[in-house]
């Protein structure tokens, strides 16, 4: 008897309906029964007809052995990867069982209404799988019914509405809900209270930093326009420190942008057992030993790497020079293009990876070079021989260098406490606001930092006394054309935050400071 049950293959964050037909035919030949599989399944979904024919057993639900058994994944030229065809592979086992065993023949009557993805253990326990957000959103634009999940992934898949996600910890509980023997109850989640209640929960703040004034101000301005920023300073100065706080200053996501990092934490495989929706902007560090597959994604089984786990949040790479050459150089095309294109023998496709690039470094080998109170024992050709493992083109994409310089140890006790990151989000917020509308018709364009070069010429004008400041400073630290647009960028931001309209010499002024890395000005020990 032949049987259909509809599953999702998951490939990139594209997700595609899959239909199992699962055919038993009786062995009348007297021989060894077979089980097979067609579709371009991997070896983890091969591996599931061990998993599934244990887990019916153990179950209590038995398929006799004389039956020779055919599957076909459709459509055939999709490849079908990971352990969540477990569960429909098994309920199409049951469905197509139904000739033989009169009790399962009402799960056939409505079993195209549904959308089943779970691994199963042997024992029949359900376990949870990747990408079921993405499962469950094809679901709904499909028109079914419902999905049955693991009991892990309810509530991630719950937050799609108007679809009835039911969580089940083990395969009995599916097949009784079907016979209509056992009542299983949908999980529902209220998507809105849970994601704004959610929204402001940061453990770092601001207010917690002392002094260091100049570099929270680059801060604000990185976050009111999305700006890439490194930080260049001894040891213990606090790059790190305030590197971590920056998610607190920097403006709520939206529903869109949270359900689109959701989706890419979902198919890694990174989402908790509690969590609905990501509600914060991720925060991504990864250690500096990591490789360039690690980093922007791939393997043999795509895996989204870090820049995509910080999709519409922060990068922050600590000991920036200490990263290889081939890392370091493959964050140029995502810095600019805002996704990446990864191309295997076996796939290939685009992921987002809108994010802030948060860098720091030491200024040289020992980390003491410009440092008010050690002395750097390094040469110039030491100091130069570790700036250059930042190849110029890469800090070209970086718009605001900083310099952090130690706060001095008798001051740290008597400083008072710095301003609230509350505080400082709400004037990035306003930033926001002034580019939300100034970018309204600009698809794909939310910040300063995204502009085309054509928008710079529209949008970020200067006066004709503000020009002329920039490009004096252009002639005499040699900046490159990249600079220029980058400065004009940091610029609009300055005047956003003060709300003026036109860009003046004092916004240009302070967007030139904040360009400190310049090949020239190292080698001339200026910094």
């Amino acid at each position: 008897m032949l049987s259909t049950i509809h599953s999702v293959s998951i490939n990139g964050l594209q997700a595609t309906r899959v239909l199992l037909e699962v055919n038993l035919e009786r062995n009348k030949a007297q021989r060894e029964s077979f089980f097979v599989m067609v579709g371009l399944p991997d070896n983890a979904v091969k591996e599931s007809r061990t998993r599934v024919r244990t887990a019916l057993q153990n179950s209590g639900y038995h398929i006799r052995e004389q039956y020779d058994v055919a599957v076909n994944f459709a459509p055939a030229d999709v490849k079908k990867e990971g352990s969540g065809f477990d569960l429909p592979l098994a309920i199409g086992q049951l469905c197509a069982s139904a000739e033989e065993k009169e009790h399962f023949r009402a799960v056939g009557k409505h079993i195209d209404r549904y959308m089943f993805v779970g691994e199963l253990g042997l024992n029949g326990e359900l376990r949870p799988v990747r990408g079921i957000l993405l499962a469950a959103i094809l679901a709904r634009k499909l028109g079914y019914e419902a999905i049955f999940v693991p009991q892990d992934n309810a509530r991630e898949a719950a937050v799609v509405d108007t679809l009835k996600v039911y969580g089940a910890a083990h395969l009995s509980d599916v097949v009784e809900h079907l016979l209509g023997n056992r009542v299983m109850m949908p999980t529902e989640v209220n998507t809105r209270e849970v994601f704004y209640a959610s929204q402001n929960d940061f453990p770092f703040d601001f207010s917690e930093v002392k002094g260091q004034e100049q570099v929270k101000r680059a801060f604000e301005i990185a976050a009111a326009g999305g700006h890439n920023i490194i930080l260049v300073g001894s040891p213990g100065c606090g790059k790190s420190m305030m590197a971590k706080r920056l998610p607190s200053i920097l403006p709520p996501l939206t529903l869109r942008e949270s359900l689109e990092t959701t989706q890419i934490h979902s198919i890694a495989g990174k989402l908790r057992r509690q969590d609905t929706l990501i509600a914060t902007r991720p925060f991504q560090s990864p250690h500096h030993t990591i490789s360039d597959v690690a980093l922007i994604g791939g393997g043999s089984n795509l895996q989204p790497g870090e820049i995509s786990l910080a999709h519409n949040g922060v990068l922050f790479l600590d000991e920036f020079p200490e990263y290889s050459k081939k890392v370091l150089e493959t964050l140029r095309q995502p810095l600019e293009d805002r996704q990446i294109s990864i191309s295997r023998a076996k796939y290939n496709v685009t992921l987002p990876c809108s994010f802030m690039l948060v860098a720091a470094m030491n200024p040289c080998p020992c980390g003491y070079y410009n440092d008010p109170t050690r002395e750097c024992n390094c040469t110039p050709y030491a100091i130069h021989r570790y700036m250059s493992k930042v190849s110029g083109p890469l800090l070209d994409r970086i718009d605001l260098q900083i310099e952090v310089v130690p706060v001095p140890i008798k001051d740290l006790g008597e400083a008072p406490a710095g301003e609230s990151s509350a505080s400082i989000r709400e004037r990035v917020i306003a930033a926001r606001s002034i580019q939300n509308v100034r970018y309204k018709d600009c698809p794909g364009i939310h910040c300063n930092a995204q502009m085309t070069e054509r928008m710079l010429q529209e949008l970020a004008c200067p006066t004709a006394e503000a020009l002329e400041t920039l490009r004096q400073a252009m002639e005499r630290l040699h900046l490159s054309a990249r600079a220029y647009g980058r400065i004009l960028k940091v610029a609009r931001t300055v005047a956003d935050l003060e709300g003026t309209e036109n860009i003046e010499v004092p916004h240009i002024a302070e967007a030139i400071g904040y360009r400190n890395l310049d090949r020239e000005n190292w080698a001339a020990n200026k910094f």
